[in-house]
């Protein structure tokens, strides 16, 4: 099968810490962050990982211990986040939109030592600033001033040498079902990431716009490349369209990662033709399904390269689509990376044949790679729901997608298997049904859900954001949609909405949707 570009054989493992010191001896004045006003040079950024590392020592955290972050995109998040690893630290990013019991039990399942916090983990602190020692990074947050914990200038922390198999950071995945789970990944699993960057044009002239949080590991699989190569990031602590036009053309951004959403309102933003987006050599976009209408309207009016990522935190298989050299496969999310095995099993957990494979028939998608997660911290029972194994003892990570493969290798995505409707016994996939409905001229936006029903089982229900202006009704447009789809796979309801519910990156939170619906009836 053919490869995909952008995952190159690595060459030996180097720590990151190790990489931004290099930077900071060899252009000390470059800009390594920047937000507003703020710039932090690699000098200055090596200093102050010096001396959060010293204080970590200082406070008796060794090598394998963790803290963990809860706070807005800033300058001084990255400088905690990055100083955590020189002391051979584990980071654990946490979300602040999660509800207080969830968040005690990441602390607690992390086994963090420190907390470090402000403004945006207040709603979600709960007791457990007060249970933790926590250090705050603005004025809102409790606990002791980060300028008061900081060690002083010129501290020096003991010299660690981080190894690949040590964690690096702990990803929260479902922080908001109250039972989380940790994916541990490794510095070796970061330098993969790092190392794949080298084919997307990373270098010190790298000019890296981010405005996704710095917990979610959509941001971080090109905040670390970014700095590893001695580029700039520049962080907006929060999303909004005219904004992020303004510092990318204002910077003359070069790299950047959008989830879908973002792409979306971008794109639909009156005036985006008129910005100078010309020193854009790479768009990035991960984490949620990516409509091939909207790719190809980013390809047509978006200068440089647009490269969609498949793939989990927990690692295992990535697929790459470098949608600028295949016009012809933007429905597809690309080919599998070089050297990640990807396959597809059934039901009963057996692999699908070739032949099978070759006639496009589906399965649940499977991976391996050099990136894969050590395991859920502390949750050996949901380590093994995650992996498969291969006849031969080959471990893969299961993703809970379904996709197929075409006769050109391209892995095209139905939907996620527990989103999968069944109904009457036959199998729909909503992202087949959503595909249909934004044919239609009224609808902006649109997620279909599968509700109980006692002749059905399951049976699929749409909900819809109408474009402004549209005359359409619910009911109207429900009828449109059931004379273009089988007759197992017509809409029970169609319901209009202001707003799709999403998380911070961007993924559309349909359970969320499917328990309001079947709460009404």
């Amino acid at each position: 099968m053919s490869t995909a570009p952008g995952s190159a054989v690595a060459p030996p493992f180097q720590a990151l810490s190790a990489l931004i010191r290099g930077h900071a001896q060899a252009r000390p004045s470059r800009p390594a962050l920047r937000q507003g006003e703020t710039c932090i040079d690699y000098a200055t950024l090596d200093a102050l990982m010096d001396r959060v590392a010293a204080s970590l020592q200082r406070d008796g955290l060794r090598c394998g211990d963790a803290i963990a972050i809860c706070a807005h995109a800033t300058p001084l998040y990255a400088v905690v986040f990055l100083g955590a690893l020189r002391a051979g630290v584990a980071v654990a990013p946490l979300a602040p939109s999660v509800t207080p019991e969830s968040f005690a039990a990441m602390l607690g399942d992390a086994q963090a030592r420190h907390l470090f916090a402000d403004a945006a983990a207040l709603d979600a602190l709960g007791e457990a600033g007060t249970a933790l020692h926590c250090i705050a990074l603005d004025d809102a947050a409790p606990g002791a001033a980060f300028e008061h914990w900081l060690m002083p200038e010129g501290s020096k922390p003991t010299p660690i040498e981080a190894q690949p198999e040590w964690p690096f950071n702990i990803i929260y995945s479902s922080g908001t079902t109250g039972q989380p789970k940790g994916i541990v990944q490794s510095h070796g699993m970061r330098w993969t990431h790092v190392m794949r960057g080298a084919s997307f044009g990373y270098s010190p002239d790298t000019v890296t716009l981010l405005a996704t949080p710095l917990y979610s590991n959509t941001t971080l699989v090109v905040f670390f490349p970014t700095l590893a190569f001695g580029g700039c990031v520049i962080l907006m602590a929060k999303f909004d369209a005219a904004g992020y036009l303004a510092l990318a053309e204002r910077h003359r951004m070069s790299h950047t990662m959008l989830v879908p959403v973002q792409y979306q309102r971008l794109m639909a933003l009156p005036g985006f033709d008129a910005h100078d987006l010309s020193a854009t050599q790479f768009k990035f976009c991960t984490s949620a399904p990516f409509a091939a209408a909207l790719k190809a309207d980013v390809l047509k009016r978006w200068p440089g390269g647009l490269v969609e990522y498949y793939g989990m935190t927990e690692g295992g298989g990535t697929c790459i689509l470098a949608a600028h050299e295949h016009p012809g496969k933007l429905h597809t999310v690309g080919q599998p990376a070089l050297g990640h095995d990807i396959r597809l099993i059934d039901d009963n957990g057996v692999e699908l044949p070739e032949q099978a494979r070759r006639e496009g028939q589906t399965g649940e998608v499977v991976g391996h790679s050099g990136g894969m997660m050590t395991g859920y911290h502390g949750q050996p029972e949901k380590t093994r729901e995650a992996e498969w194994f291969a006849p031969d003892g080959k471990r893969f990570i299961r993703t809970g997608d379904i996709g197929r493969f075409d006769e050109d290798g391209f892995l095209t995505l139905m939907d996620r298997k527990k989103d999968m409707v069944i109904s009457g016994g036959f199998n729909i996939y909503p992202s087949d049904l959503e595909a249909v409905l934004r044919e239609h001229p009224a609808v902006a936006d649109v997620a279909v859900v599968g509700v109980p029903s006692v002749q059905w089982g399951e049976t699929p229900v749409a909900f819809v954001v109408p474009r402004a202006g549209a005359s359409e009704t619910a009911n109207d447009l429900m009828q449109w949609m059931n004379q273009r789809v089988g007759k197992t796979q017509r809409l029970a309801a169609l319901k209009y909405i202001g707003e799709l519910p999403r998380s911070a990156i961007g993924k559309v939170l349909k359970r969320e949707l499917r328990d309001t619906y079947t709460a009404k009836h």
